[in-house]
């Protein structure tokens, strides 16, 4: 499988990479992440050259540099091998592995996966993580999923599943019956959904008034090429202000591991929060964190994996047939194909 690899991929979380070497695997690339005596980050391919062993394996020396945990040669942050403690010591040329540009900013850690020098400008923004009171950010979480990602993309850009998949949380049957938009801008695609006068689903009345009453509702989700998506969702009183509701900023960030696996990365930001005593604040970051993950891995995971062995079998291949909800999903694929047969026409980009 092709993939964009001139852009940024979310590797992990800060939080998640501390003095042990971490491994990730990303666009079948085996990867290991790791923090310098600095805390500076470094990423390299993660495979020894000697005996092609695991260097998430070995450790970080007071040096900063990453030791192979089989035979002890030692890797600077470029992947050049620094010390041989075999022998005379002597460092044959072909003693080094590969290094990836890595960023660490909006509390996740990035890595180009790309041939051309990294831009860094292309990292998505995510200062709503950055700005918010860390009170109003739900837990830093994370899956993997054995699908492919433009599953996941196609699942997130379609949101007319919320009203049946996670009926009675996320949605209800009042939420089919959305006005749905589709914006492009540059290579950012957007789906809006605006839902009047419906019931409050479960999670959304937990964050707004508490009472069951029938609100607006909006849900307006971004797709930033190749894997992140911003989910700006909420609601408010019937005929009222979106500034008068409340609601979160969903980030799903997705990056391919393999062709059938991918390395899902979630949180929410919690917008226009409305004033609870602190008991019930912490219940609701509690709930929130809970509520989305039981959806992502309960509800979600199990029917795209499903989809992705369905699409295993005979005819799987075949081409779906659309419905008016599949607006985004279908301009989202066409905007990757565009940007892989370009990358690849440039040959810098790998298969």
């Amino acid at each position: 499988m092709a993939y964009i690899r001139n852009a940024w991929y979310v590797a992990m979380w800060s939080q998640d990479l501390n003095s042990q070497p971490q491994n990730r695997l990303i666009l079948n690339e085996p990867i290991v992440l790791f923090r310098d005596g600095r805390g500076n980050i470094a990423a390299l391919d993660d495979r020894c050259p000697h005996r092609q062993a695991p260097l998430h394996l070995g450790k970080v020396c007071e040096s900063g540099t990453l030791q192979c945990g089989y035979h002890g040669l030692e890797f600077d942050k470029s992947g050049a091998c620094v010390r041989n403690p075999h022998g005379n010591g002597s460092i044959p040329k072909a003693m080094r592995v590969k290094s990836y540009p890595v960023k660490e900013m909006h509390s996740l850690v990035w890595i180009w996966m790309g041939e051309r020098e990294p831009d860094y400008s292309a990292i998505p923004d995510l200062s709503m993580l950055d700005n918010a009171l860390p009170e109003h950010v739900t837990r830093r979480d994370f899956l993997s999923m054995n699908a492919n990602y433009e599953l996941v993309v196609n699942n997130l850009l379609d949101l007319s599943h919320v009203a049946f998949l996670h009926k009675g949380v996320l949605g209800n049957e009042d939420s089919t019956g959305a006005q749905v938009k589709v914006t492009q801008e540059g290579d950012n695609v957007t789906v809006s959904r605006w839902m009047p006068g419906v019931a409050a689903p479960r999670l959304f009345d937990m964050l707004f008034q508490r009472d069951g009453r029938d609100v607006d509702m909006w849900a307006e989700i971004t797709w930033i090429p190749p894997g992140s998506l911003l989910n700006d969702t909420g609601v408010t009183g019937i005929g009222a202000s979106r500034e008068a509701g409340s609601g979160i900023i969903g980030l799903h960030l997705l990056t391919p591991e393999t062709e059938q696996s991918t390395l899902y990365h979630f949180a929410a930001v919690r917008t226009n929060p409305r004033s609870f005593p602190p008991d019930i604040e912490t219940q609701i970051m509690r709930d929130l964190s809970d509520l989305r993950r039981k959806a992502f891995v309960e509800e979600d995971m199990p029917m795209i994996e499903a989809q992705q062995r369905m699409l295993g079998l005979g005819n799987g291949e075949r081409e779906p047939v659309l419905l008016e909800v599949d607006g985004g999903a279908a301009r989202m694929r066409r905007i990757l194909q565009q940007r892989i047969k370009s990358e690849t026409a440039s040959g810098i980009s790998a298969p």
